[in-house]
C-alpha cells in the first residue's frame, strides 16, 4: 500500500483502504470472545479477576475476556520494570531505536487489524480508528528520531579557565527508572504508544494501566512489543480498575514517574501525590479541555462550519481536544447555525464498522447516562436545543449507546461552559465583539486547544491573546482537532497539563531524563 495514512490525508481515502478495512474486521469478527492476558516480565500471566468487555454499538457482541490486574500484580509488573531497567539503560541507544522502530514496524504491518479492533472496542469509525493505529506507530519513529537527532541528550561544555589543570565539563540527560504510563479510553493505543515510546528511547523501564474500558487495545499493543524482541520486564503491561491498579501504580515506591492522559481531577490527584513522599517525581499529565472556537464577522462560513462540526462531534466529541465552546459574532450567528444544523441532518449514525456511517456510538454507559443528563439541562437556565438531544433506540440503534449530536445556544452564564462533557454536545453563544470572544474562551481553567475563523489580518491577534496549547486557524479539517506527531505538538496550558510541554514536541524526550553535570579535572 503507498497511501500513507495521517488524519490530513484522509478525507478522501483510495478504495483500498476500505477493502484492507473491510477484510479485516471480518478477520477480526472471527476471532473475538477470546481471553486475553497480562503481560508482565516477558511472559503472559492470568488475573485472579476477569472482566468481559463488549461492543458499545452492539451489547450483545462480545469482543472477549480480560484479566483484571490486582494491586499484587502491580507490584510484580513495577518489580520486573525495575529489575529490567539497569540492563536497558546501559543498552546503546542505536539498539534501543531498532527494537523500538521494530515494534512500530509492526503497528504499521497489523494497521488494519488494529482498526478493526479499535473500531469494536472504543465505537470509532474506520477513518477514526486508521488513523489511531497510524499515529501509534508513528510515535515510536518520531521519538526515536528526536531521541538520535539530540545525540541522545549529552552535551559538552566549556573547560573551567583554570591554570595548571584541564577541566572538562558536560551535562548528560539520565533516565529516571521505572516509568508508569496510565491511559484514557477514548485513544487507548496512540496515547499509551506515545509515552510508552518515549520513556523506553530514553532508557526508562514501563509498566503500561490501560483504561479499564478498553483493555484489548494495550493488550495488542503488547503484542507488538513483544513480537518486537524487547528484553523480558522492559515493557509489561497490565489492565483492570482505576482505583485498585491505577493507585497501588502510583503509590508503589519502585515508581519514578507517570504519564497520566485523563481528567483533570484525576491528574492533579497523582501530580500532588508524586510531589510527597520522600523525594518529589515527576509527573506528565494531560488533564482534558473544555476548547473554544471563535468565529468572526469576517470568517468564511462555509469552511468554519465544516471544521466545527468535525472537532465537535467526531468520535462522539470523546475527545480531550473537541471543541465544546463556540463564540460566534452576531453578525453571522443566524447563517452559520444554518449551515451546522445542515450538517449536522446529515451526518450518518449507526455502526461504524460499516463504511457509510460517520457518527458511532458513545464508548460507555456512564457516558450515555451522562447525555441524557445534560441534554435536560440544556433545555434549562436560559438555554435551548437546535439540534440533538436524544438518545437513539431505534432498530439496531438500540443495542448500543447511540445518541444525537447536540447543537444548543446558552447564555454565558450556564452550568455547562465549565464542565468537560466529553460528549458530542457543542454549546454556541452570540457575541458583540473579537475582544468579548477572546475573554470568553479564556475564562476556562482549562486551555488545551482553540479555533478561529476569521480573516487572515485577524490571526495574528487570535495568536497572540489566546490561552491555549494547541492552536488551529482557518482549518476546515478541525477547528480544535487533529495533531499529528511531527505536524503538530499537542499539550494544554493551565489546567490541561502540568508540564507546559507538549507530545511530540522538541521538548517532550527531555521530561523523561534528568539531568547531571560532569566535570573532570586531569
Amino acid at each position: 500500500m503507498t497511501f500513507k495514512l495521517t488524519y490530513a490525508t484522509m478525507f478522501d481515502p483510495p478504495e483500498e483502504l476500505h477493502t484492507r478495512f473491510e477484510a479485516a474486521m471480518q478477520r477480526v469478527r472471527a476471532a473475538l470472545g477470546g481471553s486475553h492476558q497480562l503481560y508482565i516480565a516477558g511472559v503472559d500471566r492470568a488475573a485472579e479477576q476477569t472482566a468481559e468487555k463488549r461492543n458499545p454499538a452492539d451489547r450483545g457482541e462480545l469482543i472477549g475476556t480480560f484479566a483484571a490486574a490486582s494491586a499484587a500484580d502491580a507490584d510484580r509488573a513495577l518489580r520486573a520494570a525495575h529489575g529490567a531497567w539497569p540492563g536497558w539503560r546501559r543498552t546503546p541507544a542505536a539498539r534501543r531505536a531498532e527494537l523500538l522502530r521494530r515494534a512500530g514496524g509492526l503497528i504499521e504491518e497489523r494497521v488494519y487489524d488494529i482498526a478493526a479492533a479499535l473500531t469494536l472496542e472504543v465505537g470509532k469509525n474506520r477513518m477514526e480508528a486508521l488513523g489511531e493505529a497510524q499515529e501509534a506507530a508513528d510515535f515510536f519513529a518520531t521519538y526515536c528520531d528526536d531521541f538520535e537527532r539530540a545525540g541522545a541528550f549529552v552535551r559538552t561544555l566549556p573547560d573551567d579557565p583554570l591554570s595548571g589543570h584541564a577541566s572538562h565539563n558536560r551535562s548528560v540527560l539520565k533516565p529516571y527508572g521505572a516509568w508508569v504510563v496510565i491511559t484514557p479510553f477514548n485513544f487507548p493505543l496512540a496515547l499509551a504508544a506515545g509515552p510508552v515510546a518515549a520513556a523506553l528511547i530514553t532508557g526508562n523501564t514501563v509498566v503500561l494501566k490501560g483504561a479499564t474500558v478498553t483493555p484489548w487495545a494495550g493488550r495488542l499493543l503488547s503484542d507488538c512489543m513483544r513480537d518486537a524482541g524487547l528484553p523480558p520486564g522492559v515493557f509489561n503491561y497490565l489492565s483492570g480498575p482505576s482505583a485498585r491498579v491505577g493507585a497501588a501504580l502510583v503509590e508503589h515506591p519502585l515508581t519514578a514517574g507517570v504519564t497520566f492522559t485523563g481528567s483533570y481531577e484525576v491528574g492533579r490527584q497523582i501530580a500532588l501525590q508524586l510531589q510527597s513522599g520522600p523525594y518529589p517525581r515527576p509527573c506528565i499529565a494531560e488533564m482534558g479541555g473544555k476548547n473554544a472556537c471563535i468565529v468572526t464577522a469576517r470568517a468564511d462560513l462555509q469552511r468554519a462550519a465544516a471544521g466545527i462540526v468535525r472537532s465537535a462531534f467526531g468520535m462522539g466529541g470523546q475527545k480531550c481536544s473537541a471543541l465544546s465552546r463556540l463564540y460566534v459574532d452576531a453578525q453571522v450567528a443566524g447563517p452559520l447555525t444554518e449551515a451546522l444544523l445542515g450538517q449536522l441532518a446529515a451526518l450518518p449514525i449507526g455502526d461504524p464498522a460499516r463504511r457509510e456511517n460517520w457518527l458511532g456510538p458513545v464508548a460507555t454507559q456512564s457516558g450515555y447516562d451522562d447525555y441524557a443528563r445534560y441534554a435536560a439541562q440544556l433545555r434549562t437556565g436560559g438555554a435551548r436545543i437546535l439540534a440533538g438531544g436524544e438518545q437513539l433506540a431505534d432498530g439496531a440503534l438500540a443495542r448500543g449507546f447511540f445518541v444525537r449530536p447536540t447543537l444548543a445556544e446558552a447564555p454565558a452564564e450556564h452550568p455547562l461552559w465549565d464542565r468537560e462533557m466529553f460528549l458530542p454536545i457543542l454549546m454556541l453563544h452570540r457575541v458583540a465583539s473579537n475582544d468579548e470572544a477572546m475573554a470568553l474562551a479564556n475564562a476556562s481553567p482549562l486551555g488545551l486547544t482553540a479555533g478561529f475563523y476569521g480573516a487572515p489580518g485577524e490571526i495574528g491577534w487570535f495568536q497572540e491573546h489566546i490561552e491555549a496549547g494547541v492552536t488551529y486557524a482557518n482549518r476546515p479539517q478541525g477547528a480544535t482537532t487533529g495533531a499529528w506527531p511531527g505536524y503538530q505538538p499537542f499539550g494544554g496550558w493551565k489546567g490541561s497539563g502540568t508540564t507546559g510541554k507538549a507530545i511530540a514536541s522538541f521538548y517532550y524526550l527531555p521530561q523523561y531524563l534528568r539531568e547531571q553535570s560532569q566535570t573532570v579535572v586531569e
